[in-house]
C-alpha cells in the first residue's frame, strides 16, 4: 500500500467495498462465465466503473479491482492473447481510478487490485479447499507474471484474497517480493482454520513473515468467524487487520441459490474494531446498502479511543 494509506489504516479505519459480481448482478448483468467479472473488463468495462462508483458513493474508502479470476490461462481459454490479456489486468486498475475520480475530491480514495487464487482460474470451487496438488514453486509461477501487470498498474495495494491455504499463500509472498506495491493477504475461513484445514495461527504466522504483506485477516468466509480469526491473527502479529466476510447467507450449489438470512451486522463491525481490523467491508453478498451501514458504524466514536 502507497505510505498514505498504510498511515491510514494505522491511524484510524478504512470502509472496503463490497461484492463487485453482486453490484455488477443487481445492475442486471450475466457472470455466468469462467472469467465471472473479469469478463467485462474486455465486454462492458463501464460497468465495472459504475460498480466501483456505487460502492465509493456508498461510503468506501477502498475499492477492489475486477481482477480476481483475470488470468493470462483463464483469458487464453476464450481466445484472449497474452497482450490483450495484460491490458485487461492494467484496465481494471484504471477503471476504479476513474471511478475514485468520479466520485469527487471531497476524500481520498484508494484502489486494490485483486489477485485471486489459483482456484479462483479453474472456476470448479476448488479456491475453498486449495491444495490443488501443485508444488509452491508451480504457484508461485503462475501468479508472478499477473501479479507484475497488476504492479505495473500501480494501485495503492495488492489484495491477495480468499487463500484458501497455506501452500498457497507461501507462493504468494514469495511472487511479490520485489514488486514495490505492499500488499495485504486475507485468507477464506472456516471456524480456527484455512479451508485447506490448517490452524490460521500458523498461516497468519506466515504471512506476518513477509515485509511486503501489510495487513493480514479474512475474507470470503461467515462474519460469525471472523472475530476468531482476528483474535488469532493478532497475537501473531502486530499489523493492522483485514475483515471482510460474505453476507452470511450461503450457497445451495444444488439449487443454485442462496440460502439463509444475513447476518453481517452493526453489532459485529464494531467487534471487529475493537479486535484490531482497520480495514472492514463485505464480500459476497454484501452490496452498497451493507457498505453504507458498515460506513455508518465506523464513523460512530470507538469506546477505546483507538478510531474517529
Amino acid at each position: 500500500m502507497t505510505g498514505d494509506l498504510v498511515d491510514a489504516l494505522r491511524s484510524g479505519g478504512l470502509v472496503l467495498d463490497g461484492g463487485l459480481s453482486t453490484q455488477l448482478e443487481a445492475a442486471g448483468h450475466d457472470l455466468t462465465d469462467s472469467l465471472w467479472s473479469a469478463r467485462l473488463l474486455t465486454d462492458h468495462p463501464e460497468a465495472v466503473a459504475a460498480a466501483h462508483h456505487a460502492y465509493y458513493r456508498a461510503g468506501a474508502d477502498v475499492v477492489i479491482t475486477a481482477s480476481y479470476q483475470a488470468t493470462f490461462e483463464g483469458f487464453a481459454a476464450r481466445g484472449v492473447d497474452r497482450d490483450r490479456a495484460a491490458e485487461s489486468l492494467r484496465l481494471s486498475v484504471d477503471l476504479a481510478r476513474r471511478a475514485a475520480r468520479r466520485a469527487g475530491t471531497d476524500r481520498r480514495r484508494w484502489v486494490a487490485a485483486s489477485a485471486g487464487p489459483y482456484g479462483a482460474m479453474l472456476a470448479d470451487g476448488s479456491e475453498y479447499r486449495g491444495r490443488y496438488g501443485l508444488t509452491v514453486g508451480e504457484l508461485e509461477r503462475f501468479h508472478r507474471p499477473r501479479l507484475e501487470v497488476l504492479a505495473s498498474a500501480r494501485p495503492d495495494a495488492l489484495a491477495l484474497e480468499t487463500v484458501p491455504d497455506t501452500e498457497e499463500a507461501e507462493a504468494l509472498v514469495r511472487a511479490v517480493r520485489g514488486l514495490d506495491v505492499p500488499v495485504w493477504l486475507s485468507y477464506t475461513a472456516a471456524g480456527d482454520r484455512t479451508r485447506a484445514g490448517q490452524p490460521l495461527e500458523e498461516a497468519f504466522a506466515l504471512a506476518d513473515a513477509c515485509d511486503e504483506v501489510v495487513a493480514i485477516g479474512v475474507n470470503c468466509c461467515a462474519p460469525e468467524d471472523v472475530a476468531g480469526a482476528l483474535a488469532t491473527a493478532s497475537r501473531v502479529s502486530g499489523k493492522p487487520l483485514v475483515a471482510y466476510p460474505n453476507s452470511g447467507e450461503t450457497w445451495d450449489a444444488r439449487s443454485g441459490t442462496w440460502r439463509g438470512r444475513p447476518t453481517l451486522a452493526p453489532g459485529l463491525v464494531r467487534s471487529w474494531r475493537a479486535a484490531g481490523a482497520r480495514l472492514i467491508g463485505g464480500c459476497c453478498r454484501v452490496g452498497p446498502e451493507t457498505v453504507r451501514d458498515i460506513a455508518r458504524t465506523l464513523a460512530e466514536p470507538d469506546p477505546g479511543g483507538r478510531l474517529p
